[in-house]
């Protein structure tokens, strides 16, 4: 009896010590983990807790259209998003994500502050502003104007990402993989690689200088 009881008492210590770690579990496998944990104990990571990653080699969450990043989890999940950074990092951490955990990712992140960074170079920025907000209609060629698709504000709308503040260069290695590559097959990437066709590597860079500025 008396080993019963101990036995009980064990399963029951184990039962409410993995409920009270699911708070701070990096348990990427376990679909009992929220969203919300997961955006601060392993997303965080990489993209920060309050979605303002550091390293530019991982792109700003914060702010994100809850629709565009929910498409992109999925593409990663089903390994349909293929560009060498994206599937090296997403590809493991998302496989095992739920549609649930998907949208409480997405409604984490939508509901954070971007940061944006500083001026560093004006006439570069003012470059591509001008190219964001316009277009170039020059004869040779006709890029419709970035705000177009993701507003004025660059802050996007449902399958169209926010995209403002974000790191220059990240935005400007993602304009390289949309116009050079077929690794952002996604309905975005189909859009992006004809938007991105006639620019030059100076105005997309420029254009990557203005976003990331923006607040």
């Amino acid at each position: 009896m008396k080993k019963i009881t101990l036995s009980l008492a064990l399963a029951l210590t184990a039962l409410a010590s993995g409920c009270a770690n699911l708070e701070h579990s990096r348990d990427v496998a376990n679909p009992a983990v929220t969203g919300k944990v997961m955006a601060e104990q392993t997303c965080s990571m990489c993209h920060g807790v309050d979605g303002n990653s550091i390293n530019p080699t991982f792109p700003k969450l914060a702010g994100q259209q809850k629709e565009y990043l929910s498409d992109e989890l999925k593409f990663f999940r089903s390994h349909n998003r293929s560009d060498p950074a994206g599937s090296e990092y997403m590809w493991g951490i998302s496989r095992h994500l739920t549609d649930q955990q998907i949208a409480q990712l997405a409604d984490y992140y939508a509901a954070q502050k971007r940061i944006p960074q500083p001026s560093t170079n004006v006439p570069l920025e003012e470059l591509g502003k001008n190219i964001f907000l316009n277009g170039i209609q020059d004869g040779a060629r006709t890029v419709p104007a970035c705000q177009t698709c993701h507003g004025a504000d660059a802050h996007g709308h449902g399958v169209f990402p926010y995209i403002a503040g974000q790191h220059a260069d990240y935005i400007r290695k993602q304009l390289d993989i949309f116009k050079e590559t077929e690794e952002r097959d996604e309905k975005v990437g189909e859009m992006m690689k004809n938007e991105t066709h006639d620019l030059s590597s100076e105005e997309m860079k420029a254009v990557a200088a203005y976003i990331a500025t923006m607040p």
